[in-house]
């Protein structure tokens, strides 16, 4: 029986790398499977994943009025699919999140998502809101923080190094714009003294 997992984590984790090489697990078994990531994100080409560590593949670009359903469904109909890889899954929309249980639901594909948990103010985006909500199986993929412990949040940083407080939820970026930390050193940072 087919299922929804959700691999999620702070930036750095290698959630692009685990992604990749799970891709390869089915290729290698002769199994087929295709890789979809969010057109917005082409910090390393268009209609790519790319890992920090080199690896990359081709992948369909999905965008907030791409239907998951329809674009898997025509995939599934050409040739039989057995997985379906969601890189960048936090920019998929509530209804996209449906979408793809239906294809695990309806088309019996396997669809394994990757993406972050929250944005750079603790907050999640609303793909991770739902497959947090609704996938059948949760992974947090670790990191670690210049402190040593594990990395849950991502700070956005400016030209000096200085976290930023305020902006719009999506601005994309690699390590020239965000590092992931602990919630003590988030905390300190971006939220500041906190009521109790």
């Amino acid at each position: 029986m087919a299922q929804l997992y959700f691999y999620y984590s702070a930036m750095n984790a290698g959630k692009s790398t685990a992604l990749l090489q799970s891709a390869y697990n089915y290729e290698e078994r002769g199994m087929r499977s295709e890789i979809f990531t969010a057109a917005l994100d082409h910090r390393f080409g268009e209609g790519k994943v790319t890992s920090r560590i080199g690896l990359a593949k081709p992948a369909h670009l999905f965008s907030p009025d791409t239907n998951m359903f329809e674009q898997i469904q025509a995939l599934h109909n050409e040739q039989h699919l057995h997985s379906v890889f969601i890189d960048e899954a936090q920019f998929l929309s509530k209804q996209q999140v449906m979408q793809l249980i239906h294809v695990v639901d309806d088309l019996n594909i396997p669809v394994l998502a990757y993406g972050l948990r929250t944005d750079f103010l603790g907050e999640t985006f609303a793909g991770s809101h739902y497959l947090l909500a609704w996938a059948d199986k949760l992974t947090e993929l670790k990191t670690v923080c210049h402190c040593g412990r594990k990395a849950n949040f991502v700070v956005r940083i400016d030209a000096n190094g200085h976290a930023i407080k305020e902006g719009a939820q999506v601005e994309i970026g690699g390590n020239d714009r965000y590092e992931s930390m602990c919630r003590k050193h988030f905390k300190t940072l971006v939220w500041g003294h906190l009521p109790l």
